[in-house]
């Protein structure tokens, strides 16, 4: 049997990734996908922790664009990446896996409260444990999360589950000339402006040595392949001298 290269793992799904084709809200087959791979690492002895975004409900600066508050706009996304959260919860409890929704703004009749221990014994235990409501502060996204997250909890990497296969050196959508990347350093995902990630989780991921992996979830085995160690998508990390 194949042995995974990661102990403990934060999987970062894009709320767009969740929306699947449709293009907004949550898509059932899409959901179901994402569980299975869970599931089928976690078997393989991986701890697994999940950040959830809430593009595929709403995004803050969509509601700049209306004139709103930021700090209301992106309230209002939290609560989003809530709404996922609890979904994917449902769908990985409906296959027999314990899992726990950690909320960083208390919300105790559906979630627990984010308590950095609380969430590390849910790991020890083999429970999946879900991070919603971002970091609970407006002006960071689930980007950053994920990268706190991983630092607090004692993460190897991040599994950044995305739309695109990896990372390329323009927007894959826009221009079909864009080249994929197959690995990059942390200061030159910043100097070159590469819009994989923000800034603020880049950096967290560099002062803190965790790499980042950047894969597609259109194929049903990269989650899997990423913990193996296979190349898959684009790894963020030190550069190597």
């Amino acid at each position: 049997m194949e042995k995974p290269i990661f102990k403990r793992v934060v999987l970062k799904l894009s709320g767009e990734a969740l929306a699947g084709k449709k293009g907004y809200g949550i898509d059932r087959d899409v959901l179901n996908l994402i569980a299975d791979q869970v599931i089928e690492i976690q078997k393989m002895g991986v701890e697994v922790a999940i950040v959830v975004g809430g593009g595929n409900i709403w995004r803050g600066r969509e509601g700049m664009g209306m004139g709103m508050d930021r700090a209301t706009a992106d309230y209002m996304g939290m609560l989003a990446t809530v709404i996922n959260a609890l979904a994917l919860q449902d769908v990985l409890e409906s296959k027999n896996v314990q899992t726990r929704v950690q909320t960083a703004i208390e919300m105790r009749q559906i979630a627990e409260p984010y308590i950095r221990r609380r969430a590390i014994r849910h790991l020890e235990k083999g429970r999946i444990v879900i991070f919603a409501c971002g970091t609970g502060n407006p002006y960071f996204s689930t980007d950053t999360t994920a990268a706190l997250r991983a630092a607090e909890i004692e993460a190897e990497v991040i599994l950044l589950a995305k739309n695109v296969d990896g990372v390329y050196d323009d927007d894959p959508k826009k221009n079909p000339n864009a080249n994929k990347i197959d690995e990059i350093c942390y200061i030159d995902v910043l100097n070159q402006g590469l819009g994989v990630m923000d800034t603020t989780a880049i950096s967290l991921c560099m002062d803190n040595k965790i790499p980042i992996i950047v894969f597609g979830l259109e194929n049903q085995e990269n989650i899997k392949a990423a913990v193996l160690g296979k190349k898959v998508g684009t790894i963020i990390g030190e550069l190597r001298r």
